[in-house]
């Protein structure tokens, strides 16, 4: 088995990222904190899934470590891998709510089932425990030499024991026993009642939730609200704008002394007139014949008067010249000359008062004019700034009129739309309170609706750990009867896979570690109390008396004896070594890595450092290798 590339949608610090692996030899370089140890994880994730742990475990678990850093990424990718001839596609998905596994055959287009069969052949044969202590192999996690020899002589005891790291007896038969006493103490009698409780409420939460108030109308109001309020906002601006030109029409009018149309008409009607009198006065006092005539007429009176007193005087004289017994002295309403005195006392009246009423009447005039035309000058003045009085003062004092008539209707139409305003402002204030009015029990709806949510998940969690509990209470006595089973064929298999694999295995790693420690060690050997000694020609030495990196190098001899054993009869799944060669300096180094790249010379390798070094010792000794940085 190759890899070929992978594709990290999501893990860890990386999202969108891509590495492409060679045939041979591959080197992934990267500085401390660089992420070989996240691809080196993601690798194995791809191969064998990861899973989220429950409880408190779950904070620190793989799961909760490798959570994408970019929230926005997918948790997850895809890896390519080559197996006898078939180029494979692994899909996963790690998100909790969105788990997914997916295999493609791109060789042949189509998908594959991931069956238990199909699996063990494309991981040739490994299960993720034998996986993660054989052929992905890292350096000794004790940080001490007593520590280093402790963690060796566990690891030889599984090995010996079982023939697989996976496989450990005491610990899978106390495991088991557990089990049981965990089975029988999880028998909850109540658990059935519980069940069809939580079912019936459930029931009734959903069926309360699916009412039509519960519906989320919420964002529909808030943006609602939100028109109304910029429509308020629109309108206020409009109306206060109005409100400046009505105050600055009123100003204006307010100077000119008017208060509206009408009394803009009222005082022009009251000016034209005022010049109609003015006009008439000046025609009046135009008129010289006018006062001729009175003159006449005064004269007229005069000579009216004087001729009837001579003719009065005449005919006194007349009768009295004549003898007595004739005519009387005095006239009589039956004289003839009587009547003619009269004539010409009456004419001579009507002369007077005619020729009076034309002096008074021309004296009329002149006040007249006078005061019209101070009332006119005084009008021009204020409305034109010029106290001429003529017909074209007068036009022009009608045009300023006609202005502020149009400016009174203009403002009275301003006045009107203004009041449209406010009742349209009054109007969306109120649509606006409204919406307020809902939105807050849209709120009060909505918090109900989570707090029966929220109890809904709760019973559904609570449905679902019964439903484990009632399964295992179903499922407890047959796996009672397989643990017992498991017991009875775990104690008989033991001691046969002991006799044989155990033999197996400490030849591969004495031969291995002949070749990398470079023929220092002949073999090892382990005694009946799993005590580990290296083989010389000369004499056994004790592992705890050889340094760290010799410890380092029995670690990675018996992991790929192991390997090899493991995978006897199945295709053989690419080394990784991860920081592996920490402890080694640079013989123990230079000769591991001849040895690697020899005796694995048809398999791949990766190998994740934070050193230069690997590299240089391959180009050094022309080796081929792939160089892939990150």
């Amino acid at each position: 088995m190759k890899l070929l590339d992978l594709h990290i949608d999501g893990f860890g610090k990386f999202n969108d990222r891509d590495v492409t692996f060679a045939d041979g030899l591959n080197i992934v370089y990267g500085k401390n904190e660089a992420g070989k140890s996240t691809i080196h994880t993601f690798v194995r994730c791809m191969l064998f899934g990861l899973e989220r742990s429950r409880g408190r475990a779950s904070k620190n678990d793989t799961w909760s470590h490798f959570d994408p850093w970019d929230f926005k990424a997918a948790y997850g990718g895809r890896m390519r891998v080559e197996q006898e001839g078939m180029v494979y596609r692994i899909e996963r998905n790690f998100q909790k709510d969105q788990k997914s596994f997916l295999i493609v055959n791109e060789t042949l287009g189509k998908q594959v089932e991931p069956t238990k069969a199909f699996l063990d052949k494309l991981l040739c044969g490994l299960n993720e425990t034998s996986y993660t202590n054989t052929i992905s192999i890292g350096q000794l996690k004790s940080a001490t030499d007593v520590g280093m020899v402790a963690e060796l002589r566990n690891y030889i005891a599984n090995m010996n024991t079982t023939g697989n790291m996976s496989l450990n007896i005491t610990r899978a038969t106390s495991h088991l026993r557990s089990r049981r006493k965990e089975f029988d103490q999880q028998l909850n009698p109540d658990a059935a009642r519980n069940y069809a409780t939580l079912q019936s409420e459930i029931r009734t939460i959903e069926r309360e939730i699916a009412a039509p108030e519960y519906e989320n109308q919420l964002q529909k109001y808030q943006d609602l609200r939100t028109k109304f309020n910029t429509e308020i906002i629109k309108k206020q601006e409009e109306r206060e704008l109005i409100l400046q030109k009505v105050a600055s029409g009123r100003q204006a009018l307010s100077s000119a002394q008017f208060s509206d149309e009408q009394s803009v008409l009222e005082y022009q009607e009251e000016t034209a007139r005022t010049y109609g009198a003015y006009q008439a006065a000046v025609t009046a006092c135009g008129k010289h014949s006018r006062t001729v005539l009175s003159v006449l007429s005064l004269i007229a009176a005069v000579l009216t008067g004087i001729f009837a007193a001579i003719v009065t005087f005449q005919e006194h004289a007349r009768r009295a010249a004549l003898p007595t017994g004739g005519l009387p002295v005095t006239l009589s309403l039956q004289d003839p000359a009587f009547l003619l005195i009269c004539l010409l006392i009456l004419l001579s009246l009507i002369f007077a008062v005619a020729g009076v009423s034309l002096l008074l009447s021309c004296k009329r005039s002149r006040q007249d004019l006078a005061y019209t035309g101070k009332l006119l000058q005084e009008v021009f003045s204020r409305h034109l700034g010029n106290p001429t009085v003529s017909e074209e003062a007068m036009q022009s004092f009608l045009k300023r009129m006609e202005e502020n008539v149009r400016l009174s209707q203009v403002l009275a139409r301003s006045e009107a739309a203004v009041q449209v305003q406010a009742e349209e402002i009054a109007r969306l204030k109120a649509e606006s309170a409204s919406c307020d009015e809902v939105i807050a029990r849209q709120q009060k709806t909505q918090w109900e609706l989570e707090k029966k949510l929220d109890r809904l998940a709760q019973c559904k969690d609570q449905i679902e750990s019964l439903s484990r509990v009632l399964e295992e209470n179903d499922r407890i006595r047959e796996e009672i009867a397989a643990i017992d089973l498991a017991l009875e064929v775990m104690t008989d298999l033991s001691s046969t896979i002991r006799d044989s694999f155990g033999l197996h295995l400490n030849k591969a790693a004495s031969d291995m570690i002949v070749e990398i420690t470079g023929g220092i060690y002949d073999s090892m050997s382990v005694d009946e109390n799993l005590n580990l000694f290296m083989n010389t020609r000369t004499k056994l030495v004790p592992v705890s008396q050889v340094s760290s990196g010799t410890m380092d190098q029995v670690y990675l001899a018996l992991r790929l004896a192991t390997a090899r054993l493991v995978q006897e009869g199945h295709d053989q799944m690419p080394l990784i070594f991860d920081d592996s060669f920490v402890q080694y300096d640079d013989d123990r180094l230079r000769t591991a890595l001849k040895w690697i790249s020899r005796a694995y010379q048809d398999h791949q390798i990766i190998i994740f450092t934070c050193h230069q070094r690997e590299a240089q010792m391959m180009t050094a000794n022309q080796i081929p290798f792939h160089m892939i940085e990150i």
